[in-house]
């Protein structure tokens, strides 16, 4: 049985060391084209991964599925969630809700969301991106969608103040040539990328890959095609009872990120945010009480 929380990927992955030579040729076939390698009939899947068809039948009984077409079920669930569009979200959640107040609604789905990414977060894959991100070598640039580009913008307007060097990427494709003229090895690539995935970022992140740019991905549980050139994943839930993903959990992770790089050159971040308050005093953008001119 599998928590319902993990995708046919993670159940793959974590069975990945007890599967046969030929069960780990077919995993890799599975998961190299992730969910569409699986979607063909079982002689087809058996045919591109180059085994035998009991061999699919067998591996997927082993992963803990009643047969191949609860395999297959699971994929296409899967890939219904990634494409489900925001109407038919709401037609969804309407039809199952339960007859409670939305606030608890709400809190029980996001504290299921919070409680799920972080069982599924690799605290040592978060302490590197943490480190990468405080290297102050490294420029750092900031990109998202259309709704996950303010996420990126709250990221970057943080960082910018925490050390120098960062750039924020317009969500319009059109402007991306320009930054990746900047953008030198080592370099640090932070995409922000959910379902409805956006080819224009996969696209970007092969390209920043190939030029050994580093890339941070946060992405959904499913998993954004990105997430074959990025060198950190952060996997977080957003399902809630609305028409609209949760952004709560992606801010979570964004604003620990935050903490942890601000506290790894704390000396150099508090001098950065003395010089920028008296910048503030000197072009008056925040006046202090008492000082307005009469």
């Amino acid at each position: 049985m599998h928590s319902s929380a993990a995708t046919v990927s993670d159940v793959i992955q974590a069975h990945y060391e007890t599967l046969t030579r030929a069960e780990k040729r077919l995993a890799e076939s599975l998961l190299g084209n992730y969910p569409v390698s699986g979607l063909g009939s079982i002689t087809i899947v058996a045919e591109n991964a180059g085994v035998s068809t009991p061999t699919v039948a067998r591996m997927v009984q082993k992963l803990g599925f009643k047969g191949y077409p609860d395999f297959q079920a699971r994929l296409h669930q899967e890939l219904e969630a990634t494409i489900s569009n925001p109407i038919a979200k709401h037609d969804r959640w309407a039809s199952n809700a339960p007859g409670l107040h939305i606030l608890n609604r709400f809190a029980d789905a996001i504290t299921g969301n919070l409680r799920d990414t972080l069982s599924d977060l690799d605290t040592a894959s978060f302490d590197h991106a943490a480190t990468l991100l405080a290297d102050r070598k490294r420029s750092i640039y900031f990109v998202g969608g259309r709704i996950t580009g303010a996420i990126a913008e709250y990221f970057f307007t943080h960082m910018q103040v925490i050390r120098p060097k960062t750039s924020l990427m317009s969500s319009n494709s059109s402007s991306w040539p320009q930054f990746m003229l900047n953008m030198n090895a080592g370099d640090v690539l932070v995409i922000f990328d959910i379902r409805r995935y956006e080819q224009d970022m996969v696209t970007l992140a092969q390209v920043a890959h190939d030029n050994n740019v580093r890339i941070l991905l946060f992405t959904d549980q499913w998993t954004s095609p990105v997430s074959r050139f990025a060198e950190h994943t952060f996997r977080v839930r957003i399902e809630a009872p609305s028409a609209w993903d949760s952004s709560v959990v992606t801010l979570f992770v964004v604003e620990a990120l935050i903490e942890a790089v601000q506290n790894n050159g704390w000396d150099e971040t508090r001098k950065r945010m003395n010089s920028l308050e008296g910048l503030f005093e000197q072009t008056r953008l925040f006046r202090k009480p008492g000082k307005e001119e009469s």
